[in-house]
């Protein structure tokens, strides 16, 4: 362990340089050769001081002049999400809007995660996270994104489409989700994608996906054969498209209750 470094500025500016301005209770211990609980207090008198803000344990990022008396600290909290959330990645609305599947923007951060952890609207760093849980057989179709030298993952155009079908609350809404999958039509219709769409929704393995995505893919066009394959896959049983709607019709082609009123 190496010496001990004095003065707040520069055991700060020390651990700044090591962690690309997001500190663990380890990177103190490993830096500035203290002890953990040494550490730890360290870290939670800085914390008082206003030098550092913990958003959440053990966990802080630097307070800089500029961000004095303002709720958020980090410039991209997206580097906050392998941090908090790991592992998982950023999909839903988010990611309709890296993927430019939407024009619109969004102040929440959607978040899934295997993670046992608190789930719902949560806030860190004067930002809103949503997080969902989803099982680790979900873990797939991700791209990685480098963020201020942070690795982070994000759902891949397909798997976010197919995310928000199976719960089209990770689309914003109902409306929005069918919006976004007539957008991801027109840029990706390719056979090359449909058959991708259709790799990825049998590792689901979720009956009600295939029912929802087949009727939604025959009500916007999708091509032919891409629906007849949806088809194919149907389950016994019937599905809600929207589970939140209170009165719904039911397709019986597609053993699918569809919200009354409800238009593409």
């Amino acid at each position: 362990m190496v010496g001990q470094i004095s003065g707040r500025q520069e055991r700060l500016a020390a651990l700044l340089r090591a962690t690309s301005g997001i500190i663990r209770i380890d990177d103190a211990v490993s830096v500035l050769g203290l002890e953990r609980p040494d550490a730890s207090k360290l870290l939670a008198r800085w914390h008082k001081q206003g030098v550092i803000r913990r958003v959440a344990r053990g966990l802080y990022v630097p307070v800089s002049p500029t961000s004095l008396g303002q709720t958020q600290v980090l410039e991209d909290p997206w580097i906050l999400v392998p941090e908090l959330y790991e592992p998982g990645y950023i999909g839903g609305w988010s990611a309709l809007e890296h993927w430019e599947l939407t024009e619109q923007l969004f102040r929440s951060v959607c978040v899934m995660t295997t993670k046992r952890t608190t789930f719902g609207e949560t806030e860190h760093q004067g930002v809103r996270f949503f997080v969902k849980h989803v099982p680790q057989k979900s873990m797939f179709g991700t791209r990685t994104l480098w963020r201020d030298n942070r690795k982070l993952l994000i759902s891949d155009p397909h798997k976010t489409i197919l995310d928000i079908v199976l719960d089209p609350y990770l689309g914003a809404g109902l409306q929005h989700s069918v919006d976004c999958l007539r957008e991801f039509n027109r840029v990706y219709g390719t056979a090359l994608d449909y058959e991708r769409l259709l790799e990825y929704a049998r590792r689901f393995e979720n009956g009600a996906l295939f029912k929802k995505l087949g009727f939604l893919a025959q009500e916007l066009g999708f091509d032919p054969g891409f629906v007849e394959e949806c088809a194919q896959n149907l389950t016994t049983g019937y599905a809600h498209l929207d589970k939140r709607a209170v009165d719904a019709r039911l397709v019986t082609r597609w053993r699918l209750w569809v919200p009354k009123g409800f238009e593409l």
